[in-house]
């Protein structure tokens, strides 16, 4: 099984503090290749895999200004599909940009949909619905209106998270400082309790910190301490009492909270998105409706086991659950199920039922040929070169309608890209004033 795995390049992957995609790509890679499998990782050119690394880019448009991010973009994600043939499957997690070069290889692509920052994003999906398969982060995050291969839950690499069995002494903000992740709301929270808080986390809205933040920051009771790396991030979430999570938007995952599980701290949280699906309540932390729930609760955390928090992250959110489930979609995917009908006798079927593409059917077919017996080959390679002289009248036709020299992804020729209509679409990771949920 040969992977291309399509990591953004907003950060190195993995990346060296803020960076939750390219995180989940890197623990999936190393995850893949561990157990065999060949994966080829194109990343920035300073990320670090044991797969092979192809890239385009040194560094992230985030960790460079010098990089206009739209033109970066479009090279990064070119370079995977024109070498899509050369895969058995392409795995993005570069968001609904990627889903537009679908067309230029045969290969499956499987895409990981890490969240919707835009309803107005949904018409890419929904186009390429059923010509590619689509994974969910949580069964929260799912659109009513696409059809999904499977949903499957990010794990983490437990060996990074120290557990601690004493409760800490002080509440913990840890999260893009952003109005969405309620970080002036666990400010509100730690005035009402009176307990110490520790905020971490890139500062993404400059005006929200300047105004909502920076006052009420002491650095005795409340205090930034900026991004914090992954040595700096165990320390906080395992001397936490608490981590808070008051969410105001439907999150698709929460990895922060995960990873404050896995080090024993419990989380209370707004019950928005995701957050019923990751966190037990009553076990390893409290779901809440406002301020004054989440006040109340932390008198409580006191009472949970840390123990449990532990034993739950272990039990569903570690990366070997999570390769295994994307092992088993990618198997899904490349190998035909012998129930479904031949790929000759008509469009293949994708995981859980939904149409696959004409091109994901030829892509097989192709494969197929390619393992005929040598006599058949050379027939094959015959037939292919006469077609290629103009031996086929259609072909002479068509070509009398391209521009000379220029040739399409798979070799054959094609009407110049001038001739074509319509325009590219406006990727969210190409402005430097949007943002990534997570």
């Amino acid at each position: 099984m040969k992977i291309a795995m399509l990591s953004p390049i907003a950060w190195r992957t993995p990346p060296r503090h803020y960076g939750p995609w390219e995180n989940v790509v890197s623990l999936l890679t190393e995850g893949l290749v561990a157990r065999g499998i060949d994966v080829t990782l194109f990343a920035t050119g300073e990320s670090q895999t044991r797969g092979r690394l192809k890239s385009v880019c040194t560094k992230g448009y985030e960790e460079d200004a010098e990089m206009l991010p739209k033109v970066w973009e479009c090279l990064h994600i070119s370079e995977v599909f024109e070498q899509g043939d050369a895969f058995d499957l392409i795995h993005n997690h570069f968001d609904y940009l990627p889903l537009t070069y679908s067309g230029m290889t045969a290969t499956p692509v499987v895409t990981t949909i890490h969240g919707f920052s835009s309803p107005k994003i949904l018409p890419v999906y929904k186009k390429y619905n059923g010509k590619c398969f689509y994974v969910a982060i949580s069964e929260a995050d799912k659109s009513p209106e696409l059809d999904y291969a499977a949903v499957i839950h990010h794990g983490i690499d437990l060996g990074r998270f120290t557990f601690r069995s004493d409760h800490g002494a002080y509440l913990l903000f840890f999260g893009r400082i952003h109005p969405e992740k309620g970080a002036a709301e666990c400010i509100e929270v730690a005035r009402r309790t009176g307990m110490k808080l520790i905020m971490a986390g890139i500062i993404q809205d400059q005006g929200y910190f300047d105004t909502k933040i920076r006052p009420y920051l002491d650095d005795n009771r409340i205090v930034y301490v900026g991004s914090a790396g992954p040595e700096k991030r165990d320390e906080l979430l395992g001397g936490a009492y608490a981590l808070l999570h008051p969410i105001g938007f439907d999150e698709p995952f929460g990895l922060s909270v995960v990873e404050s599980m896995a080090c024993g701290t419990p989380v209370v949280a707004f019950t928005r998105g995701s957050m019923p699906e990751i966190i037990a309540h009553g076990e390893t932390g409290f779901l809440t409706e406002n301020l004054d729930e989440m006040a109340q609760a932390l008198n409580n955390v006191g009472d949970l086991d840390r123990h449990k928090c532990r034993q739950w992250v272990e039990a569903r959110f570690s990366v070997e659950r999570m390769v295994a489930d994307y092992i088993r979609v990618y198997e899904t995917v490349i190998k035909p199920d012998p129930a479904r009908r031949p790929p000759a006798l008509g469009i293949l079927r994708g995981v859980g039922g939904q149409a696959g593409s004409q091109g994901q059917a030829n892509h097989r077919l192709s494969r197929a040929a390619s393992e005929l017996p040598a006599p058949f080959q050379t027939l094959r390679a015959l037939v292919r070169a006469q077609r290629h002289r103009g031996g086929d009248p259609k072909q002479r036709r068509h070509r009398a309608d391209v521009r000379p020299g220029h040739r399409s992804a798979g070799g054959d020729l094609a009407p110049h890209p001038q001739s074509r209509t319509g325009q590219p679409g406006v990727h969210r990771g190409t402005d430097r004033r949007l943002f990534r949920r997570g």
